[in-house]
């Protein structure tokens, strides 16, 4: 494919350019005449350096144009565009996909969409047991603490309905992100605690399907406390935790034979009881 050859009155018109670059940004800012290229009949771009620190490898194109049989070139459009060189942004990447786990603040809010697959209607969970996934949890724990009586359930409640709730995928999710943290087995916490939460009178499980493996911790003094927790979770905390047992010592007394007590006495300055006692000392 043959070139286009630049238009030769807009081709030289580069003080014209550089005055309309000069306009838009500042002469400070816009550097030397790098290229000329054409874009079309009579229809031509001047390139100049940018010398903003914050576009580096940038360029200020100005593009000129001239009406037919015309010998005078007028400004056509001034514009900031990246150079082969440039730095440029990352590839843009949708807010959802780039939020996290702990991003969501005070009054941020952040809507589930229409097809959340951690979701399901319902109607849909109609005949759903449970999750295999957290039976077979519950088996690698074993039977830890004996299963809590059914507590009957309140009337009368005035709260809206759901219109949806977990699915199987979202509580797998769940389960397998609990368990796998440091409110799960494997935290130091658990390893150095003297019993495991299924036994400790603070722990609250949680209802169907979650019940056999989590709960959540009631100690205010616990690092977990307000915590989802496994049943094989454990802290310092636990509720039967014994300190260790030994003879008593007595803690013994300690003697400060080489300080001094200020007194504030009647006529007496505390400067002055202070260097009294240094004198004598």
């Amino acid at each position: 494919m043959r070139t286009r050859e630049p238009d030769e009155i807009c081709a030289q018109a580069v003080d014209l350019a550089r005055a309309a670059a000069d306009l838009l940004a500042g002469a400070s800012n816009v550097g030397g005449h790098v290229a000329v290229q054409a874009d079309g009949d009579r229809v031509v771009t001047h390139l100049f350096a940018c010398l903003d620190p914050a576009y580096q490898g940038w360029r200020w194109a100005v593009t000129v144009a001239r009406a037919a049989r015309s010998k005078t070139a007028t400004v056509d459009e001034s514009v900031l565009l990246p150079g082969p060189e440039s730095i440029l942004a990352p590839e843009w990447v949708p807010w959802r996909e780039r939020l996290r786990p702990g991003d969501l603040g005070v009054g941020d809010i952040l809507p589930a969409s229409a097809d959340d697959e951690r979701l399901v209607p319902v109607v849909a969970l109609e005949g759903d047991d449970g999750l295999a996934d957290l039976g077979e949890i519950a088996a690698a724990v074993g039977e830890l603490a004996e299963p809590l009586e059914d507590e009957s359930r309140t009337t009368g409640n005035t709260m809206p309905p759901q219109a949806r709730v977990l699915s199987a995928l979202g509580r797998d999710d769940a389960a397998f992100r609990w368990y796998t943290s440091e409110h799960g087995p494997k935290s130091p916490f658990a390893h150095a605690a003297p019993g495991i939460c299924a036994s400790c009178g603070f722990f609250m499980r949680l209802a169907e399907p979650f019940r056999q493996v989590f709960g959540v911790c009631a100690n205010a003094y616990a690092p977990d406390d307000g915590r989802v927790v496994s049943v094989d979770h454990g802290c310092g905390a636990h509720s039967e935790a014994l300190l260790p047992s030994g003879p008593a010592q007595p803690v013994a007394p300690v003697i400060d034979e080489l300080g001094y007590d200020i007194m504030d006495l009647p006529g007496v300055s505390v400067e002055e009881t202070v260097f009294e006692s240094l004198d004598h000392g």
